[in-house]
């Protein structure tokens, strides 16, 4: 059975305990329990975490784990010289070094993530990059796997992270299973980004919501103002000034940003050549989705590509 070993410190974020769930599922899912999961903290005893409520613990000591995950909190507070000790100590005998949202903070404080690729959350990546320029930060990514260490995004990306943890244990057919009975999606790539498109579109009206779920279920074809305005049932004149008043942005670049973030997808997912990608996501050729990109991205298409691949060889490594 493998020793998993969670920690936690006051003030921790409590929506990262989400992984216990996909352990203890992993757990029932398997034909016998696969995972011995225990949370730990400096003192051992009740722990408050970001919410409020506690949760107990047990002290951490020589005790060796198959896998270490440290948690984050709301406000990167600076982890004792007990816990950093405690990680150090337990680096070279522990399999897999794990951590999730700023918890990533924690890893590096202790020497764990230099020169290594990490990832952490996004809004606290430029602080990040401030105190530890050793660290090679891959910050819009849910997560990254560099040999033993593995860091995670904030927030559900650590769902993502315990569920390519049991893919690696006890293979993808089971991992999927788990997903399943989560009611989650089977877990998101690393490489993906942090960021959505369709999280910044919102809409207070059926008849724009109409038009935004027409154009994401049909962006190869032409996505003019009058084909959105028809599914809305809005004259275009209507339209345009209605969505832009409930979205912030006309029609055409809230197109150009699905389109963007489909493509996106489509690479990410390391499947299909650009122009392919292009066709299926509504640019018509590859000079039309690079120029996109750089105004989305700042970079080109081929880049995000390339960094997937890198992404695919740390993650075998």
């Amino acid at each position: 059975m493998l020793k998993i070993g969670i920690v936690l410190f006051p003030g921790f974020q409590i929506l990262d305990l989400a992984v216990t769930a996909v352990f203890e599922f992993a757990n029932l899912t398997s034909a016998e329990p696969a995972y011995e999961v225990k949370l730990l903290s400096e003192q051992g005893g009740p722990i408050a975490s970001s919410a409020g409520f506690s949760v107990d613990s047990v002290r951490f000591d020589q005790q060796d784990f198959d896998t270490i995950l440290v948690v984050g909190d709301n406000f990167i507070a600076q982890p004792s010289p007990a816990l950093l000790a405690f990680l150090r100590r337990a680096g070279p005998s522990t399999r897999r070094m794990c951590s999730v949202c700023t918890g990533a903070f924690v890893l590096a404080e202790a020497g764990l993530l230099d020169g290594r690729h990490a990832t952490t959350h996004w809004c606290h990546a430029r602080e990040f990059e401030r105190r530890y320029p050793q660290v090679e930060l891959e910050e819009d990514r849910i997560f990254v796997i560099d040999g033993p260490i593995w860091t995670s995004a904030g927030m559900t990306a650590c769902i993502d992270l315990a569920i390519a943890l049991v893919e690696k244990d006890l293979g993808i057919e089971l991992a999927r299973q788990v997903a399943k009975k989560l009611v989650v999606y089977h877990r998101r790539a690393g490489g993906q980004s942090q960021f959505s498109a369709l999280l910044e579109l919102d809409s207070k009206s059926d008849r724009v919501q109409t038009a935004l779920t027409y154009a994401r279920q049909n962006l190869h074809i032409d996505l003019s103002v009058e084909v959105l305005a028809t599914a809305a049932n809005l004259s275009p004149r209507q339209f345009s000034r209605v969505f832009r008043s409930e979205t912030g942005q006309s029609p055409a670049k809230a197109v150009e940003n699905l389109r963007v973030e489909a493509a996106r997808l489509m690479l990410e997912g390391g499947r299909h050549p650009i122009d392919v990608v292009a066709r299926e996501t509504g640019f018509g050729d590859r000079e039309r989705m690079r120029r996109s990109f750089l105004r989305a991205f700042g970079q080109p298409p081929q880049v995000i590509q390339r960094a997937t691949r890198l992404h695919g060889m740390h993650t075998e490594a």
